[in-house]
């Protein structure tokens, strides 16, 4: 816990909250998901704070942008990664022998349980100046250049620019557990020579492969930057 709380860069005065933090649902009733829930709206508003202030001349589409790559499953799995949350976490015996202290979705919901756990432990100054260090690389990284439109926003856009009919998104398949679930949707257009498919952790997800995979397809550059 020492090591840990040295790398967050942040001391609490309460541990028993970052042990509620770092505890999976499947260990029982005393978990994290509280404090995720919690974690998620302080992460979402310090990033929408830091980024108001950052672009001032944004509009409000490329701020919303912004800030859905910095808080996207992925950036906090990263996140997670570099903390070694993986390795402090306390799971059930069955989530723990499937590799559940890898998988990004149980990385992403610690990290913002912990966020939680700070909030909670002190105070929201305290828990903006941890988000902020954290983030601190990655904020200097972005650019309004870069806060392109996702990828269905842009097929969209490619196909109404040539009269086509808008993409059609069919579930084809939904796998897994209720909790851990992995979808696979099929994209169709007119202009698409044979229907494509995309994979992802939530419909939405797996929507905007399809369309990344899409865009590719037509010859369209993109950057699959989203979700």
């Amino acid at each position: 816990m020492n090591l840990l709380q040295r790398k967050l860069g942040y001391s609490f005065d309460n541990e028993d909250l970052l042990r509620r933090a770092l505890t999976h649902r499947s260990h029982g009733p005393e978990n994290n998901e509280r404090l995720e829930f919690l974690g998620d709206a302080i992460l979402n508003f310090v990033v929408a704070e830091a980024l108001f202030t950052r672009f001032p001349t944004a509009r409000e589409g490329q701020l919303s942008r912004l800030r859905a790559r910095l808080v996207r499953r992925r950036t906090l799995a990263e996140l997670a990664r570099e903390f070694d949350l993986g390795g402090h976490l306390i799971m059930g015996t069955g989530e723990l022998k499937s590799g559940g202290f890898e998988r990004d979705s149980i990385l992403s919901d610690v990290f913002e349980a912990i966020i939680g756990a700070i909030y909670i432990d002190s105070n929201l100054f305290t828990v903006n100046r941890c988000i902020h260090d954290w983030f601190y690389a990655r904020l200097e990284a972005l650019s309004l250049e870069k806060s392109q439109k996702d990828s269905k926003s842009k097929l969209q856009e490619f196909l109404q620019a040539r009269q086509a009919n808008l993409p059609e998104y069919i579930v084809i398949d939904v796998s897994g557990q209720s909790h851990d679930q992995m979808f696979t949707v099929e994209c169709r257009s007119e202009l698409l020579e044979e229907p494509v498919r995309g994979e992802g952790s939530s419909r939405r997800t797996a929507e905007q492969n399809a369309a990344t995979v899409a865009l590719t397809a037509l010859g369209v550059n993109h950057d699959p930057d989203h979700a």
